[in-house]
């Protein structure tokens, strides 16, 4: 050959280095296995704050579901015939405490006094109404007559008898439908379902 690219005893063309397979496999293999260990390393830190084994958590929760709690014990509420309410108006309406008296003896209660509120609550009522009784009050009479009168707020004092007041306040315009009353008052007295985990 002629030219620049003639061949000379003392220089030769350059060319290029074979490529060494060993170390492309070598590498790739790294590389596969650094990924798998990130894998495996972020499937332990799910585990871990996920709660575990789903396997044994999803078997303790089939065994623990499959003995029934007993379920807690209905309240022993007094029945409204039980009940003695004193009613009396705190509003500027006049004929309130008779008509919401009388409406509350065709629903059961015994009524006893009826008339205006003493000048502790004497339009100082807001709401619906106010229910005032002993503290024993708390945990029979309040409820059982709190399903006549929805939002009404309870106070206890220092009374001896197992009385009720009832002050009507300046919100209320009518007491519960006594289907909506009487149902209010099955869900009280009807025992409480077991909390399930499940």
């Amino acid at each position: 050959m002629g030219g620049k690219y003639r061949i000379t005893g003392d220089k030769y063309p350059r060319m290029r280095r074979p490529r060494r397979r060993s170390k492309m496999i070598v590498a790739t293999v790294a590389s596969v296995v650094a990924l798998g260990l990130a894998g495996w390393g972020t499937l332990q830190l799910i585990d871990v704050f996920t709660g575990g084994d789903k396997t044994a958590s999803a078997a303790d929760r089939t065994e623990h579901c499959a003995s029934p709690k007993p379920s807690a014990p209905a309240k022993a509420l007094p029945k409204p015939g039980k009940i003695t309410v004193n009613v009396y108006n705190a509003t500027t309406r006049s004929g309130l405490a008779k008509a919401a008296a009388d409406e509350l003896k065709k629903r059961g209660f015994k009524i006893g006094e009826v008339g205006n509120a003493t000048a502790a609550y004497d339009k100082k009522v807001p709401g619906t109404g106010l229910l005032l009784g002993a503290p024993a009050a708390a945990d029979g009479s309040f409820p059982v007559l709190g399903t006549q009168l929805p939002g009404a707020t309870t106070k206890t004092d220092a009374r001896k008898n197992a009385e009720v007041d009832l002050i009507i306040g300046k919100k209320f315009t009518a007491f519960s439908k006594p289907q909506v009353a009487a149902s209010a008052l099955t869900a009280l007295t009807k025992p409480a379902p077991a909390p399930s985990s499940c």
